[in-house]
C-alpha cells in the first residue's frame, strides 16, 4: 500500500466539494482520475500531496513514499541546460563511480595485504555492489532515452531558462521519469506532446516500475495505460476495473442495473403503500396493513441514479451547399523564417469529407490552415460558394475586454438577447457567466464560448485548430457527436488520437516537409505506417477522391443514351464555367484601368457584360450541382 483514503471530506467556503471518499493506491497500480472541470480532481491531488488537509476522514501514506508530480502548467527554471539538468538526477550515481575509480587509484598505491588495502577493497566491493544495483553505470543512456523520446533531440544543450512553458512542463516529466518515483502523479501529462511523442510516452510508462495515477482527457492515452478509472461526479468517487472504454460500458451496465433496481423497489413501494391504505381502517386486516407499515418504514431506499450532468450542446449547419471541389492546395511551399516547412506540398478536399492534418510538432501543421484561412496565396484554391469557419486553437478572435454575452451578440446585432443567451447556454455558459469579462474565463470556458462563436459563423467548410484543447471529456466528445453529424467539409489539426479515429475519413501526414494523402481512418493509417515498418509492400498512392463504384444491374439502351448525355453535358458546362471566370476576372480587372473608368459609356457597357456573366456563371452552378448530385 503507497496511499489509502477512508471517508475522505474536503470542501471550499463551507460549501462541499469531496464527500467519503475511499481508495486504495498500491504498487504497481494504473489509475486513471476523470471527472467534469470543477468536480475536485486536482483538489484530491492535493490532498494526497499534503497540500490540503481533509476536513473530516483519513489520509495514510507509506512511510517515506516518494511522490512525483506533474501540475498541468509550469515546469522550472534553471540555467543548466537540458542534459545538465537531467544529469543531476544522478548525483548520487555519478559520485558512486567517482569514488569507486578513485578507490581503484588508492588500492593500486596500497601495500597488498596491508590493512589499508583491506579497507580499500571492503570500500571497493560495496561501491560496485552499490553501482550494479542502481545501473548507475547507464544514467548517461537513460537521460538521452528519454530526453530523444519526449521531443528534446535537439536540445540537449539549451539552457532550460530558454525554453517556452511548454518545452518546460515536457522536462519537468522528463525528470520525474528518471527519478522513478514509487507514485507518479501525472494531471493532464498529453498537453504539449505530438502524436509520435504520445505513442512514446504510453510505451514508457507502461514498463514504468512504480504506481501511476493520472488525471487525463486523452481516451487514447486512457485506454493504452491505465487499468483501473476512478470517476470524480458530485462530490463522489467510483471505481471501476478496466480501461477507460471498458469503463464506459461497465458505468452504463451500473447505471441501467441501479435504475431497474429503484423502479422495481418503487414498485412493490407502492403496492405495499396501496393495501395499507386500503386496509389499515379495517379491523379484519389492520394487523396485516401494519406489518406491512413495518417493513416500509424498515426498507432501505435506493436511490434514483442520477442523471449524468448535461454536456455543452454543439450543432453546425450552413444555408447554401458549396460546389464540389471544396479546396485544392497545388505545389505549396511554406516558410517560417529560414526554414522551410513545406515544399511542392499538395491535397484536395471535396464536398463532405472529414480531413485531419497530422505530424510532430514544428512540422506546420498550424501555419498551414491559417495559410488556407488566408486564401492569399496562388497556391490554394478555395472553391465557389464556400464559406470558411475558423476555429482557432488560441482563441485569439476573443476579445478579452467584451462580456460573455457581449462577445456573441456584438457579431450578431440584429439577433435578440434571448437567443444569444440561449446559444450561450448550450455551450454550458450559464447566466452567472453572461458579464463575466473573456479575460476572466477559464480555459475550457474560453474554448466553450469560442465554439459558440464559431459554430454561429454558419460555414459550410470547417477548419480547427486543436479544437478539443482544454474540454473535459463530456465536452470533447458533444463536439464530437456535432462534427460527425455535420455534412459539410471538415479539415481539422489535432493531437486527440480519439477524436480523429472518430471523425476524419482522410489524412493528411506533415513530414519532412512533405504532405502526404491517405484516404482511410486514422486507425487504417496507423496500420499502414506499421505495414511500411515491417517491410510490407506500400499500397498504391491513395487519390483525393476516389472514382464512384459502377452501378450494378442491366441498364436499358435509353437510359445509357441518357447516361452519355449527361456526361457531355457536365463536360460542356465545366468548360463553359472555366472560360466565364477567366472573363469574370479579366472585365475586373478592366474596371480599375484608368481608360476605363473615366469613360463612362465603356464603362457602363463593362459592367453591364460583368451582370451578364455572373447571371450566366449562377445559372450553370445550379444546372451542375443538379447534375452531379
Amino acid at each position: 500500500m503507497l496511499i489509502s483514503a477512508e471517508n475522505l471530506s474536503f470542501g471550499f467556503a463551507g460549501a462541499p466539494l469531496l464527500e467519503n471518499i475511499s481508495f486504495t493506491l498500491s504498487e504497481g497500480d494504473r489509475v486513471g482520475l476523470i471527472g467534469p472541470n470543477g468536480e475536485g480532481k486536482t483538489t484530491l491531488i492535493r490532498l494526497i500531496l499534503s497540500e490540503l488537509e481533509p476536513e473530516s476522514g483519513a489520509l495514510f501514506k507509506k512511510n517515506g513514499c516518494r511522490i512525483g508530480y506533474l501540475a498541468q502548467t509550469g515546469g522550472y527554471d534553471s540555467e543548466n541546460t537540458a542534459f545538465e539538468e537531467m544529469r543531476s538526477v544522478f548525483r548520487e550515481d555519478i559520485r558512486a563511480i567517482d569514488a569507486l575509480r578513485e578507490t581503484e587509484e588508492k588500492i593500486a598505491r596500497a601495500e597488498e595485504g596491508s590493512a589499508e588495502y583491506r579497507a580499500l577493497s571492503a570500500r571497493y566491493d560495496a561501491l560496485t555492489k552499490q553501482i550494479a544495483a542502481r545501473d548507475s553505470y547507464h544514467y548517461e543512456i537513460k537521460i538521452r532515452t528519454v530526453l530523444n523520446g519526449m521531443g528534446f533531440s535537439d536540445s540537449f544543450s539549451q539552457p532550460v531558462s530558454t525554453m517556452s512553458g511548454g518545452e518546460k512542463t515536457r522536462l519537468k516529466l522528463c525528470r520525474l521519469l528518471l527519478e522513478e518515483p514509487e507514485l507518479l502523479i501525472l494531471d493532464e501529462p498529453t498537453n504539449h506532446l505530438d502524436i509520435k511523442t504520445l505513442f512514446w510516452l504510453e510505451d514508457y510508462l507502461s514498463s514504468f516500475k512504480g504506481a501511476i495515477l493520472t488525471v487525463s482527457h486523452d481516451r487514447y492515452f486512457l485506454d493504452r495505460l491505465v487499468r483501473e478509472i476512478y470517476e470524480l461526479e458530485r462530490g463522489t468517487l467510483s471505481v471501476f476495473k478496466g480501461n477507460y472504454t471498458k469503463y464506459k460500458l461497465l458505468k452504463a451496465e451500473k447505471n441501467t442495473r441501479i435504475l431497474k433496481e429503484y423502479e422495481k423497489q418503487q414498485e412493490e413501494i407502492a403496492h405495499l403503500q396501496d393495501y395499507v391504505d386500503k386496509n389499515l381502517v379495517r379491523a379484519t386486516t389492520a394487523k396485516s396493513a401494519l406489518s406491512r407499515v413495518k417493513k416500509l418504514e424498515k426498507m432501505e431506499r435506493i436511490e434514483r441514479p442520477p442523471l449524468p450532468p448535461s454536456p455543452p450542446r454543439f450543432s453546425f449547419s450552413y444555408a447554401e451547399k458549396p460546389y464540389e471541389k471544396v479546396l485544392e492546395v497545388s505545389a505549396l511551399r511554406l516558410a517560417a523564417g529560414e526554414k522551410v516547412l513545406l515544399e511542392n506540398a499538395s491535397f484536395a478536399l471535396t464536398r463532405g469529407e472529414k480531413c485531419a492534418v497530422v505530424g510532430d510538432n514544428g512540422t506546420g501543421k498550424s501555419t498551414l490552415v491559417k495559410e488556407i484561412v488566408k486564401n492569399k496565396n496562388p497556391a490554394v484554391k478555395i472553391g465557389r460558394f464556400v464559406k470558411v469557419a475558423y476555429y482557432d486553437q488560441e482563441n485569439a478572435n476573443l476579445n478579452p475586454e467584451n462580456t460573455v454575452l457581449g462577445e456573441l451578440w456584438e457579431r450578431h446585432v440584429l439577433w435578440d438577447q434571448t437567443k444569444v443567451r440561449n446559444i450561450l447556454a448550450q455551450a454550458k455558459l450559464d447566466a452567472g457567466d453572461m458579464d463575466k469579462k473573456v479575460r476572466m474565463l477559464s480555459g475550457g470556458e474560453r474554448a466553450k464560448l469560442a465554439l459558440a462563436v464559431f459554430e454561429c459563423e454558419n460555414g459550410n467548410f470547417l477548419i480547427l485548430d486543436e479544437p478539443t484543447n482544454h474540454l473535459d471529456l463530456p465536452a470533447r466528445e458533444s463536439l464530437e457527436d456535432a462534427l460527425k453529424a455535420f455534412d459539410g467539409t471538415i479539415l481539422f489539426v489535432s493531437h486527440d488520437r480519439y477524436f480523429i479515429q472518430a471523425l476524419a475519413g482522410k489524412i493528411v501526414e506533415l513530414s519532412d516537409g512533405k504532405a502526404v494523402e491517405f484516404k482511410g481512418t486514422y486507425d487504417e493509417y496507423n496500420a499502414f505506417k506499421a505495414a511500411l515498418k515491417d517491410g510490407g509492400e506500400r499500397p498504391a498512392p491513395q487519390k483525393a477522391a476516389e472514382a464512384k463504384p459502377k452501378e450494378s444491374g442491366y441498364r436499358t439502351k435509353e437510359e445509357r443514351a441518357a447516361e452519355t448525355k449527361k456526361r457531355l453535358r457536365v463536360r460542356q458546362i465545366e468548360e463553359e464555367i472555366s472560360a466565364l471566370e477567366t472573363e469574370e476576372a479579366e472585365i475586373n480587372s478592366q474596371l480599375a484601368l484608368p481608360e476605363i473608368a473615366g469613360n463612362y459609356e465603356l464603362l457602363k457597357e463593362k459592367c453591364a457584360r460583368l451582370e451578364e456573366v455572373k447571371n450566366l456563371l449562377d445559372g450553370l452552378y445550379e444546372e451542375y450541382e443538379t447534375l452531379i448530385d
